[in-house]
Parts: C-alpha cells; sequence; structure tokens
C-alpha cells in the first residue's frame, strides 16, 4: 500500500481507466455502478502435467449486479471438460460434465479517484460435484479470499494492480472416501498500457503456494506464472479479454525438478467475453 501511495499525487480528478474486467488471472478495484448489470463468459483452459497428457477446460456463466454503491454481487455456474493420460497417480479420464455453482461478492473500500488507490476485497465460494484437477467425482467446497488495489501511473494510459489472495478447500472422493484439504496463497502484479481507447495491453507475474491442508502448514510446492493479457471493448456494451500465462519456474516438496507439475500445470489460458445490459 505504501509503495502505491508514493506513485500518486495527492488527488485525482480523472475518472481514467476502469480495471473491473481489465485483467485475466487477476482482478481491479473497480465494481461497476450502481444498478449496473453483466452477462460473463469465462473460458480457462490448463494445460500439460509431468509425465503425460493433460488437458483440462473451465466454462464459466456468471451474472452480475451492483445493488448498491461499491458492492457487486456475481452468481453462476460451471461445467469441465477433461482428457487425461498417462500422468502419474491421476486415472485416464475424457469427459465433459457440469462442475458446481459459485458466488463472488466484491467491496471496494477505496475508490482510486478519490484516494491514493484503489482497494478491493473479494470473497468467491463454490461447491463443485466433480475435483478440479483429476475430474472425478467428488464433494468440493473452496473459499477465495483476494485482496486488490490498482493505480494509475499515467492517467488514461498505465495502470497496475496487485493482487494478494488465500484459497482453502475442502474435497471429500466420492469413490474412494478419502477427505482431503489444500490450500493456495500467493501474491500477483499486472501492468496494463492503453494503445488506444478500449484496446489494453500487458501482462500478468503471478506467484503460487500450494498446502496439503488449510492451515498453510504443510508446503507441497511453489510456481511462478508469466503472461501477456489484452482487453479490447468491442463496442459500448460488450467486451473481450485474453490472457495466457507459462509456469517460468517451480518446485514442488522432494523434488529438484525446474518447475512444479505436480501441484500446477505448465500452462494456463483464459478468454472472458462480457455483455452488459
Amino acid at each position: 500500500m505504501v509503495c502505491f501511495s508514493t506513485l500518486a499525487p495527492a488527488c485525482v480528478h480523472a475518472e481514467g481507466i476502469g480495471t473491473e474486467h481489465l485483467f485475466g488471472f487477476m482482478i481491479g478495484t473497480d465494481v461497476g455502478s450502481v444498478g449496473e448489470r453483466e452477462f460473463q463468459s469465462q473460458t480457462t483452459g490448463q494445460f500439460s502435467k509431468g509425465g503425460g497428457k493433460y488437458r483440462a477446460i473451465n466454462q464459466e456463466f456468471e451474472l452480475e449486479f451492483v445493488p448498491a454503491k461499491n458492492f457487486r454481487i456475481e452468481v453462476g455456474s460451471a461445467f469441465a471438460s477433461h482428457d487425461i493420460n498417462g500422468i502419474p497417480g491421476v486415472e485416464d479420464r475424457r469427459q465433459l460434465a457440469w462442475q458446481g455453482v459459485f458466488l463472488d461478492l466484491r467491496y471496494r473500500f477505496l475508490d482510486r479517484v478519490e484516494a491514493p488507490f484503489g482497494l478491493t476485497l473479494a470473497l468467491e465460494t463454490h461447491a463443485d460435484r466433480i475435483d478440479e484437477t483429476t475430474a472425478a467425482l467428488a464433494r468440493r467446497y473452496g473459499t477465495e479470499l483476494r485482496l486488490a488495489l490498482d493505480r494509475e501511473l499515467i492517467p488514461n494510459r498505465v495502470v497496475a494492480a496487485f493482487n494478494l489472495f488465500y484459497e482453502p478447500e475442502w474435497i471429500h472422493l466420492l469413490a474412494t472416501g478419502l477427505a482431503e484439504q489444500e490450500s493456495t496463497a500467493g501474491a500477483a502484479i499486472a501492468v496494463m498500457a492503453q494503445i488506444r481507447p478500449g484496446f489494453l495491453i500487458g501482462g500478468e507475474v503471478r506467484y503460487l503456494r500450494k498446502y496439503d491442508g488449510i492451515g498453510l502448514g504443510e508446503f507441497a510446492g511453489q510456481a511462478l506464472f508469466v503472461g501477456p493479457t489484452a482487453y479490447l471493448q468491442l463496442s459500448e456494451r460488450t467486451r473481450l479479454t485474453a490472457a495466457w500465462s507459462v509456469q517460468a519456474w517451480g518446485r514442488a516438496v522432494g523434488s529438484t525438478a525446474a518447475l512444479d507439475l505436480l501441484n500446477f500445470e505448465r500452462h494456463q489460458a483464459r478468454l472472458i467475453f462480457g455483455v452488459s445490459f
């Protein structure tokens, strides 16, 4: 917060770049205007794990609305497609299934138009019927807490964002009866530049840590993801965001490999289309 505040003047009068839907794997602090409603389609692909073929595609359909100032609600459902073959410790599968439902709540504490930087807290909770990684039938519950900060470094031209997040999950595999707990924590930073009105390009860097358990006590592995992001305002009511990340560095516990392909994928990609109504 101190670093962001030193980049800015005491007050800013221009509204500037909207960051609500600007990033791929991160979030901005903007939450929309009161009464605003949107439909969003988000497609996320995860590709390549050690030892075989791995492809997982998650398709989310979401409704977003802003019932009060600085407060946004998002509800949605997701489908998942998996193509897994030859991955050690994971059963071979090729399936398409309904995954589950989720609820995302966001509240903006600081508006960067009036404060040195924007500050938003997001809480997302989900309930799934299949395991995200293995595609096995399961009861899977999780919550993600995310703190977002952003600041226009150059008004109407360059914006930077920072995220901190923590996601505990509880998983009960139906086939084996095995109950598991795991969590992911990390930090991310992004910079986007407006090339022309409504078209921005930039990049995101994310550092992720995986734990066996929800208390951040049993460290399992870590990974650094780096990749480009692009945002395009297609029309007054429609938008498109595309992002791709590659694991540039990683290390699983007990491994000497330069990447952690046990807890994370080699490549991640995301495409987001939204329309307001």
